[in-house]
């Protein structure tokens, strides 16, 4: 009896070897709250790459940013889908590893005035109200504020910045309560679709933005890595077109894969936490 008992489990494990070698990875997303959202939102995705690679992955929903370097930290979560600004916090506190870049057609900040005003150059706005997003988005706060850097404008001294919702801001802006919105692109087309009756100019435009990037944790083994890229490049329209049929994910439309990303890709985000006086990298702004 035990004979046959052995003789049976042997024959299970050689008919369902790969059963017996599947691997788990856990994901988190940064800017989706609950497990419910994450299914919802990211399950077409993780069915297609579990398909893709063999690799089985879990989500590990978080509800915040710093709950996500935390549980990294603590090796319970092995990948990361971020925003750029959010990977240099990630990467000072956890010392992740760039795996792939979620490339996004035309992802940049904008200084947006009133066509008929007397704001023609950053520099007409020093000493004025400008309105930004949320404190710490990367393409309505950290990119705007860059683009007056760069253009010799000192966001923190020369104009009066205020933090206000979009729908505010361009409210804001039409009654003449700000002189500028700090916008990004997609921002930017919406409020022209949307305010027919008011004419928009773009006074400066900034860089095209860094990648939203996966990552991985320090702790996951570098075979490992190297399989989700491969995966993801060799795999790239399936995925894709897992994530933006969900309505949810429609900036990522247009989107690809960036396989060869590396740190430095995020400098130019660095140079933004440094014009908002965070030079250490280490903390979330708004935290």
């Amino acid at each position: 009896m035990l004979r046959r008992t052995l003789l049976a489990t042997l024959l299970a494990a050689a008919a369902f070897p790969a059963a017996a070698q599947t691997q788990t990875i856990t994901l988190a997303v940064t800017d989706v709250e609950g497990l419910e959202a994450l299914q919802r939102e990211w399950g077409p995705f993780v069915a297609a790459f579990e398909k893709a690679s063999g690799i089985a992955m879990r989500f590990f929903p978080v509800n915040s940013r710093t709950a996500a370097v935390e549980a990294m930290n603590a090796k319970r979560v092995d990948f990361v889908l971020t925003g750029p600004a959010e990977y240099v916090v990630f990467r000072a506190r956890t010392n992740a590893v760039p795996v792939v870049g979620f490339s996004r057609p035309d992802y940049y900040g904008n200084i947006v005035v009133l066509a008929d005003s007397d704001y023609h150059l950053p520099a007409d706005l020093k000493g004025k109200k400008v309105a930004f997003g949320s404190v710490g988005s990367t393409s309505r706060h950290l990119a705007p504020m860059q683009v007056l850097a760069d253009q010799g404008v000192d966001p923190r001294r020369d104009i009066q910045p205020v933090h206000l919702s979009v729908p505010v801001q361009i409210e804001s802006l039409k009654r003449g309560d700000v002189a500028a919105a700090g916008l990004n692109r997609t921002d930017l087309m919406r409020m022209r679709e949307r305010e027919k009756d008011t004419a928009f100019r773009v006074i400066a435009r900034g860089r095209d933005l860094p990648d939203d990037v996966l990552i991985a944790g320090s702790h996951v083994p570098q075979e490992i890595v190297a399989k989700v890229r491969e995966t993801f490049v060799a795999h790239s329209d399936a995925l894709i077109a897992a994530i933006v049929a969900v309505e949810a994910n429609r900036k990522y439309e247009g989107m690809r894969f960036i396989g060869r990303i590396k740190d430095s890709d995020f400098n130019y985000v660095r140079s933004m936490y440094r014009t908002i006086g965070q030079a250490q990298f280490s903390e979330f702004p708004g935290n």
